[in-house]
């Protein structure tokens, strides 16, 4: 099955700092680009485990005796890892926000440039779709979805004006979708606009920000002292939930200190933010908006 290339594959790796005997975990596995860069430097003794809730990404499973592919959120993290026996581990790797291959298969309903039914579940075997998040949410709660997780601007009218038009037929398919949308889509702005209109919707059927926080929360627990922390993250949403979790093991407001003004934090930031080179972007589109940080577990 055809996998572009993975984002700033060197770096993400280099980040996990390998300890060749060490139990990693790529929690996206997608086209296992970044599983075999692991596996590449990882002794006899080390082991990978991979997550994807994607059935299609078991087909790119990787005959090595040292990896195991788990096909399942990674929000489930640490009960897949006790399951299998694991309670420390040296690191984990994240390549978030969706694959070039479900954006590029048109009927999975993601990508803004095909005519498909309004899906966007990654897990295919999930019966709540961007069809139900469109034709059942209420006006305020659409508004929601597509003011905080799209930032749009227009949400209340977009929202209005899905409800008006829904009493006329259900809203069944992204050409339908963006009919029902079209005063809000100038042509110089369509594009943008659609895509923001899309993460909205697709952050929503997936639970992409709980699963991500859920996810995050449990690294504390299953990473070991001096263990790594290597994600890669695609929008501000996203991103600002890594950083404030990297420096502040929580997702908003402050640390809290103890009677002496110490801090108890579970990682330390290592570096600086990395984002892909001129070359990488102009080989790999997707990469455009990628976003690498690096923790390492205290």
């Amino acid at each position: 099955m055809e996998y572009h290339n993975p984002v700033l594959l060197t770096e993400t790796v280099d980040g996990l700092n390998i300890d060749p005997n060490g139990v990693y975990v790529d929690v996206t596995f997608g086209g296992g680009g970044h599983s075999q860069e692991i596996l590449r430097r990882l002794g006899d003794h080390g082991k990978l485990i991979a997550f994807d809730q994607d059935k299609d990404a078991l087909e790119n499973a990787i005959d090595d005796p040292r990896f195991l592919l788990i096909n399942e959120n990674f929000r489930f993290l640490k009960r897949f890892l006790r399951f299998y026996g694991h309670t420390q581990i040296s690191g984990v790797l994240g390549d978030f926000g969706v694959s070039s291959h479900q954006f590029d298969v048109a009927e999975r309903g993601f990508s803004t440039r095909f005519e498909a039914d309004l899906d966007m579940r990654m897990n295919q075997n999930s019966e709540f779709s961007a069809y139900n998040v469109v034709n059942n949410y209420s006006e305020k709660k659409l508004r929601d979805v597509l003011s905080q997780y799209g930032e749009l601007r227009a949400a209340a009218g977009m929202a209005r004006v899905l409800v008006e038009a829904r009493q006329h037929g259900e809203i069944k398919t992204s050409e339908e979708l963006k009919n029902a949308l079209g005063r809000f889509l100038p042509k110089h702005r369509e594009n943008k606009i659609l895509a923001q209109v899309y993460q909205a919707i697709r952050i929503e059927v997936n639970q992409e920000l709980e699963a991500l926080k859920a996810f995050l929360l449990q690294t504390q627990e299953v990473i070991k002292p001096g263990g790594r922390l290597s994600l890669i993250s695609y929008h501000s949403l996203e991103d600002r939930l890594v950083k404030r979790y990297m420096r502040d093991g929580q997702f908003e407001g402050q640390p809290e200190k103890d009677v002496f003004g110490r801090v108890d934090l579970p990682f330390k930031p290592v570096g600086k933010f990395i984002t892909p080179s001129e070359a990488e972007i102009k080989q790999n589109n997707r990469a455009r908006s990628a976003k690498l940080r690096v923790a390492e577990k205290l």
